[in-house]
């Protein structure tokens, strides 16, 4: 929501006191906004703490949820809750770089134990599946590209596992051609300076979808 000058200036017109009571209402409806002052105002843990406790929770979550899913579509629904705690961590802490990492981590721990789930789903619930998991590495590639050349290598080890789980997966190589993946992109090195617009034109013509 955009304000105009003059509401601006007018609300910084107000009291001190008007302002501290507008302030305690809007945080008690604003429950991302209270975790993000208290982060950055009082907590004692600084954004590597938060992400290394998100990814042992990832790690955990990811293993339960694929142990008990009864399908991959099941899987699907269930993994959007662990994308949730994700962007919840990164909302809070601007975590740029584990908005990446997490998100490796959390489609690598679901992978490896989902050959069960590819056995017992039907083609079109699997397709959709892996529609989802490349369409999540997309994602991933244009953030990396964005970020510092100093940080590439800290995603080659976890790219390239996740490479591996695709290139063992025939429906989950299938997809990553069928949309436009290319697998020599899962390496920093080689992903291209306009990934961001191959994703947008793979978009329009329907894909990742």
């Amino acid at each position: 929501m955009k304000f105009s000058p003059e509401f601006k200036e007018a609300v910084l017109q107000l009291s001190e006191k008007e302002k501290d009571k507008l302030l305690i209402r809007l945080l008690k409806k604003d429950h991302n906004l209270v975790n993000r002052l208290f982060f950055e105002l009082l907590d004692d843990k600084n954004v590597d703490d938060h992400r290394a406790i998100m990814e042992e929770h990832v790690i955990q979550r990811g293993k339960e949820i694929t142990s008990y899913a009864k399908s991959l579509n099941h899987l699907k629904v269930l993994t959007r809750f662990v994308s949730g705690d994700i962007g919840e961590h990164v909302r809070i802490t601007k975590d740029k770089f584990g908005e990446v990492s997490l998100n490796l981590l959390m489609l690598t721990t679901i992978l490896k134990s989902a050959d069960r789930l590819f056995q017992k789903t039907n083609p079109v619930h699997a397709t959709k599946f892996c529609v989802y998991v490349i369409a999540r590495i997309f994602r991933c590639l244009v953030l990396i590209k964005s970020m510092h050349e100093d940080l590439l290598l800290e995603f080659e080890e976890p790219l390239e596992e996740l490479a591996d789980l695709i290139t063992e997966n025939p429906a989950l190589m299938k997809t990553a051609i069928n949309h436009g993946l290319d697998m020599n992109w899962l390496n920093a090195e080689n992903i291209p300076d306009d990934i961001a617009e191959i994703q947008k034109q793979i978009k329009a013509q329907g894909f990742l979808r």
